[in-house]
């Protein structure tokens, strides 16, 4: 049952990317004269419109095998969810959601940092120094990949003293 009403919310959230932020997305002028030119939203629409022929036809697919079963049932499904608000796969999806609430004020090497050291706390690393050594040292070179090699604009952050700090940091790499 979880794996149905999964399946329906990918299928919601899927209908609506298409529908609000690809289809309304701005087609610059210049694009829009040329008749040759492929319109910047036309891959997008193509992949969203596959993921969600796709999401159908596996929503189908999951109501058919598993129709009659009696572990199919909204009753078994509720007895099962405080046991999953409990267990680490939730506790990392919080982790991720709060990473991503948090990347534009904090900026990408804070959030980085804290994101990477709460994932090590959640897998079980006891050992705090090393934890907080990793952690900086993927951050930073996460941020040389893709800041400095890749040129990827990275969020600074908007609290003023994290900014200059990653301003700070990022003067510090040439």
């Amino acid at each position: 049952m979880f794996e149905l009403i999964l399946n329906i919310v990918m299928l919601l959230g899927f209908c609506y990317a298409l529908a609000f932020n690809v289809l309304e997305a701005p087609v610059p002028l210049k694009v829009q004269k040329n008749p040759y030119a492929l319109q910047p939203n036309m891959w997008p629409s193509v992949i969203l419109a596959l993921l969600i022929v796709l999401m159908i036809a596996n929503i189908y697919g999951i109501i058919k095998k598993n129709k009659g079963k009696p572990e199919f049932s909204f009753t078994h499904f509720s007895s099962q969810v405080p046991g999953f608000l409990k267990s680490k796969m939730f506790i990392g999806i919080v982790i991720v959601v709060v990473a991503a609430f948090i990347l534009e004020p904090l900026g990408f090497m804070v959030t980085s940092f804290f994101f990477l050291f709460a994932f090590g706390m959640l897998l079980g690393e006891r050992n705090y120094v090393r934890l907080l050594i990793t952690s900086f040292l993927i951050t930073l070179f996460l941020y040389i990949g893709f800041g400095v090699l890749l040129q990827v604009n990275l969020p600074r952050g908007t609290v003023p003293f994290l900014r200059n700090f990653a301003l700070w940091l990022e003067s510090l790499i040439p």
